[in-house]
């Protein structure tokens, strides 16, 4: 039997050929279509060259006629475009004849072709000479007409026969690439199914031959899981998968000749280290496997052997420090105890500190609140003092001004006194000139001693006026000097007060300070005062964690005298020894009455 390896590589390089023959089929394929289409391409732009030139002989006629025609006044047709347009039409004559003759390709298409050109040439001269005689001599012109109509008749059958060659060869290469097109299309069909043919039965061949053989051996490898001894196929294949078959078979004995040799090792160890388990599980500690075990069970005996040491020297590590354990606990019990009793009596000792201090924090509050008060009330004190000074100053200047007034009333008083006895000089001066008038000057005397007398008791009247003016003067200047005492009181009173005021001022701020560090004494003591009581519960806690630690370490005691060691003997649980109190006095707090900060 082949082996797989040579069957696959057998089959891709079929499969290779394959794709070759499809790939080949397809490139010749297609470069014979290409052909094809480029022939007929050639045939078609030839035939359309051909019509062209077809078009222009036709042109070029019409041409001759309408410069014929143009020699007719009542035509409207100017020689000189007529002529321009023969001249176009010719050319284009001229070059799609010669893209005829140049045609290689067909014989028959070659053979016409070649017998247009002549008959195009005497055909164009023919054209040429009637546009050229027609210039100059119309009639003559013509007279060359009929010769022109041969020469058409000539071209036009010869182009005919052209025309005939190119349409045959032009349905020729149409019918030539419709059948090659009908062959490439049955090559390709045919190769591509040849190449699906030999793709399934590669396919059909690879399961026949590796996929069915793999998937019965992968189930029966499988099954050998959970049933041993289960036949493995294909073991008698003499290729790759046959190899495989054995391979696992034989990996298969050897599995189950190791399960075997596991289950007596196993049974063995059950036996003795098993045994020693249930020593140790009992408390002997002298236990050891003595049995002979081998690979890497000799080290599993060995690490028992070395663990029940260690684990007896522990257990002999625990018996001796058990019983130190003990005492350390009680006596760190005892101390906790102590301490707990000693941290409640500081904290309740705070407590009452915090609550004295805090009294005399209030009370210091309430002094710098009175004197803060008292510090305004002298702020309104001085005010008002300020005010009284200013008022008082204010009746000093008015008491100037009055005394200034009353010297000028004197200087009034005078100048009325001096009016008066100068109106009584007036008057006698009036007696005497009435006395001399006589009887004429009678009535005028009556008026002048009644104006004497109105004299003499206005000078009577300003004398009593500046008595009294002067008396008041004296009033006012008593008046005067008893203001400016009351100002120099005021003023004697504004300077007490500012010294009350800054007196007061000073001792506000000093009881201020004073609150201020009695809150920050408060408040430390408070804090103080938290914080032992944070400090007692934890020596509460701390006292209860020892004497849980003591009931453990009793019962590790306890336990561990369960075991025993190399000696036979068995640990007796270590006693508690007594221990002094550490408890100390307490310092009383005196409490101070609340008359004593008053």
């Amino acid at each position: 039997m082949q082996s797989i390896a040579y069957s696959t590589r057998k089959l891709t390089i079929a499969i290779i050929l394959l794709f070759l023959l499809c790939g080949g089929t397809g490139i010749v394929s297609s470069w014979l279509l290409g052909s094809a289409l480029d022939k007929q391409a050639a045939a078609s732009a030839l035939l359309r060259n051909h019509m062209e030139a077809d078009m222009m002989h036709d042109a070029v006629r019409s041409d001759v006629l309408a410069i014929l025609a143009s020699s007719e006044p009542g035509i409207g047709i100017k020689l000189d475009d007529v002529r321009k347009d023969l001249g176009e039409h010719l050319a284009t004559l001229r070059k799609h004849i010669a893209e005829d003759v140049a045609f290689k390709g067909d014989t028959a298409i070659e053979a016409a072709t070649a017998k247009v050109g002549n008959p195009m040439v005497a055909y164009a001269n023919a054209a040429q000479q009637i546009a050229d005689t027609a210039t100059g001599n119309p009639a003559a012109a013509k007279r060359l007409l009929p010769g022109f109509f041969q020469q058409f008749s000539v071209l036009e059958d010869s182009m005919a026969a052209a025309s005939d060659a190119i349409e045959h060869y032009s349905d020729g290469t149409a019918k030539a690439g419709a059948t090659l097109g009908w062959i490439t299309t049955g090559l390709l069909v045919a190769t591509l199914l040849a190449a699906i043919g030999g793709a399934l039965y590669a396919a059909r061949l690879a399961n026949r031959r590796l996929v069915d053989p793999l998937i019965t051996l992968s189930d029966s490898v499988a099954r050998l899981v959970t049933e041993p001894g289960t036949p493995l196929p294909e073991t008698d294949r003499q290729d790759e998968l046959g190899a495989l078959a054995r391979a696992i078979a034989q990996f298969n004995q050897q599995v189950e000749a190791a399960n075997a040799e596991k289950q007596a090792t196993t049974e063995l160890i059950v036996e003795t280290v098993g045994s020693g388990l249930q020593k140790l599980a009992g408390g002997d500690l002298t236990t050891h496997v003595e049995a002979h075990l081998s690979g890497p069970f000799a080290r599993l005996k060995q690490d028992f052997n070395v663990a029940v040491d260690s684990l007896r020297t522990l257990i002999g590590s625990v018996h001796s420090g058990a019983g130190s354990l003990r005492r350390a606990s009680t006596e760190i019990t005892a101390a906790s105890e102590d301490l707990a009793r000693r941290t409640e009596a500081n904290a309740a000792s705070l407590e009452t500190t915090t609550a004295e201090v805090r009294q005399i924090d209030q009370r210091l509050k309430t002094s710098v609140q009175a004197a803060t008060e008292t510090v305004g009330r002298a702020d309104q004190t001085i005010e008002a003092v300020s005010t009284g000074r200013s008022r008082v100053s204010n009746a000093v200047t008015a008491m100037s001004r009055v005394s200034e007034s009353a010297k000028g009333i004197d200087a009034v008083i005078e100048g009325l006194d001096k009016i008066a006895f100068q109106t009584r000089v007036l008057a006698m001066n009036a007696a005497v000139e009435a006395g001399r008038a006589g009887e004429a000057g009678r009535g005028f005397a009556v008026v002048a001693d009644l104006v004497s007398a109105l004299a003499m008791r206005a000078e009577e009247e300003a004398g009593r006026a500046r008595d009294q003016l002067t008396v008041t003067q004296v009033e006012i200047g008593t008046a005067v000097a008893a203001v400016e005492d009351v100002d120099g009181a005021f003023s004697s009173i504004s300077e007490n007060a500012q010294t009350v005021h800054r007196l007061l001022g000073q001792v506000a701020a000093d009881n201020r300070v004073q609150s201020e560090s009695i809150s920050r004494l408060s408040e430390t003591i408070r804090v103080m005062d938290y914080s032992t009581q944070q400090n007692a519960a934890m020596v509460e806690e701390t006292s209860a964690a020892a004497r849980n630690l003591m009931a453990e370490i009793g019962q590790l005691v306890e336990q561990a005298a369960q075991f025993r060691i190399e000696d036979g003997a068995t640990a007796s649980p270590a006693r508690a020894a007594a221990r002094p109190s550490y408890a100390l006095p307490v310092a009383s707090v005196a409490v101070v009455s609340e008359e004593a900060w008053v």
